[in-house]
């Protein structure tokens, strides 16, 4: 035999049909154990891969869900994915990454692609859920779940996400209740939805503590990275030391740790000197050399449920109530806020 071995090959090295090999791949359950053995078996002999294309073309959809996200180099979305990996295993599906690197262009890319290979589904942080290729794909028989999203507009698709304005109160009401009274806020872009609902959070507070807006010092960032967050402690120190912050809340626990890292570097003391509250709880978070009080995120809990809710749309086959999941981030004190 030449070339690889094909489905007519496997069916007369096994003895049976090309309709029970069919069976043996795509419903096992409909075929008898031992035939089913026998067929797994001659599968293995001839080393047989199945034609995942042909299956493809008529099935009319792939068993790849694909995760578009932001920002490979910030640890959340790691959680995140591999929490929605392990729910596409269960179901047999595969997941794949793509890192649209906060660019819309890049991102809309990407949809064509993976609307071209007919993924089973895709899930999607986007700063943007206006964009039109997004907006098209359930149309198109793809279904889309937003993953940390502050969208609850069910009328479109499923969206998780957190509480993010009740994240930054918590995150704020804690450094009002450790004494601070001149407090600042470093994060952005400013546009990011999740970031403007965390400073919604950080007003909150400061109204609950009738401490007049003039008390918060937003210093925004163009990006949510670790050398952001070094600028953004540049910033901090080139304030009068007479109103200087003493208290910070960073957008997330990257600007948190390069914050920490620029204030260690000029001599600063934390949480003496300044307190510091970041937002995620990634693993770093804890580990770092004044361990972060964090706002913490259920990672591995979003990724799961939006790969479920995903599973469960593809599978409704057009009769699908989409939802929108919102859970409650919770304070994880530690030393950097003086806990």
């Amino acid at each position: 035999m030449s070339g690889p071995a094909g489905i007519k090959d496997v069916a007369a090295h096994a003895g049976v049909s090309v309709g029970t090999v069919s069976n043996v791949l795509n419903r096992p359950h409909l075929v008898r154990p031992e035939t089913r053995e026998r067929v797994e078996t001659a599968m293995a002999d001839l080393g047989f891969v199945r034609n995942e294309s042909a299956r493809q073309l008529r099935a009319g959809s792939s068993r790849i869900v694909a995760f578009v996200f932001t920002d490979t180099s910030n640890p959340f979305f790691a959680d995140v994915a591999r929490g929605a990996e392990e729910a596409c295993r269960e179901s047999d599906l595969a997941l794949v990454m793509c890192n649209s690197d906060g660019d819309p262009a890049r991102e809309e890319d990407y949809l064509s692609l993976l609307l071209e290979q007919r993924v089973h589904g895709v899930m999607i942080a986007t700063s943007d859920a206006g964009g039109t290729r997004l907006r098209s794909l359930p149309g198109l028989g793809i279904p889309v779940v937003l993953v940390d999203s502050g969208e609850s507009s069910t009328s479109v698709w499923c969206s998780v996400g957190v509480n993010d304005a009740a994240g930054g109160e918590l995150a704020v009401a804690h450094l009002i209740e450790r004494g601070h009274r001149r407090i600042a806020f470093i994060g952005g872009p400013a546009g990011v939805p999740q970031l403007r609902d965390r400073l919604t959070g950080v007003h909150r507070a400061l109204e609950s503590a009738d401490l007049p807006p003039d008390r918060l010092t937003t210093i925004e960032t163009p990006a949510t990275t670790v050398g952001a967050g070094r600028d953004g402690g540049r910033h901090l120190l080139g304030l009068p030391a007479s109103t200087r912050p003493t208290a910070v809340f960073c957008g997330n626990d990257l600007v948190a740790l390069g914050l920490l890292q620029e204030l260690t570097r000029h001599g600063a003391r934390v949480p003496d000197d300044v307190a510091i509250v970041g937002y995620d709880d990634i693993d770093f978070a804890a580990s770092a050399a004044v361990p972060l009080t964090s706002v913490r995120q259920p990672r591995y809990l979003l990724g799961r449920t939006a790969a479920r809710l995903l599973l469960r749309e593809s599978e409704a086959r057009g009769h699908h109530r989409h939802e929108y999941v919102r859970f409650e981030p919770e304070l994880v004190v530690r030393q950097s806020s003086g806990g």
